[in-house]
């Protein structure tokens, strides 16, 4: 059964991004270690993506000629009309996440559903009930302010820790269930 799972890094103080959606302190740890293994085996079960249109114009801008995502069918919820890359299998999507839900289910295949980003679209799922997991790697960087991690309606129930590790360069890796989801 498909697991919607919200995979992210964020700031010590619970930011995604710089107001100004700048991922620079975010970069500058590309290649610690462990990361990339752990990103690989997030993916090994990754049957499709959601995405909020923010999070889609910034990787257009910012991604090398190549969809980061080939093969993996993705949604992207937005209210801007958006051109999909040569060959990738972007779907545009406009109304409340739980019209897509079993769509997105579906086109998983039995793997998991990535809730890519950002935080908004990430707490849309949270507060529909449809948050299953929660995997955030706390980068050791404060920001002050900037995008929050998970923007919710209301505070969630206890989430159960399934799993921590320590990564390279002083990053934390926090696997959390989001209870009472569907």
């Amino acid at each position: 059964m498909p697991t919607f799972q919200y995979f992210v890094a964020a700031s010590l103080d619970g930011f995604i991004a710089t107001a100004d959606d700048n991922l620079d302190w975010l970069l500058q740890f590309d290649g610690f270690a462990g990361g990339m293994e752990s990103y690989e085996a997030f993916m090994a079960d990754v049957g499709a993506i959601a995405m909020g249109g923010e999070t889609y114009a910034w990787l257009r801008k910012h991604e090398a000629g190549t969809w980061p995502y080939p093969g993996t069918p993705c949604w992207v919820f937005t209210h801007h009309e958006l051109a999909a890359p040569q060959g990738a299998d972007v779907t545009f999507v406009r109304g409340p996440v739980t019209e897509f839900a079993e769509d997105l289910k579906a086109a998983a295949r039995g793997r998991n559903v990535w809730v890519v980003g950002g935080g908004v679209l990430a707490a849309q799922f949270a507060d529909a009930g449809l948050l299953e997991e929660l995997i955030v790697s706390i980068i050791p960087v404060v920001l002050g302010n900037g995008k929050p991690l998970l923007p919710l309606a209301r505070p969630t129930a206890p989430l159960e820790l399934l799993a921590s590790r320590t990564m390279g360069r002083g990053i934390v890796e926090l696997r959390y269930r989001v209870p009472g989801t569907t």
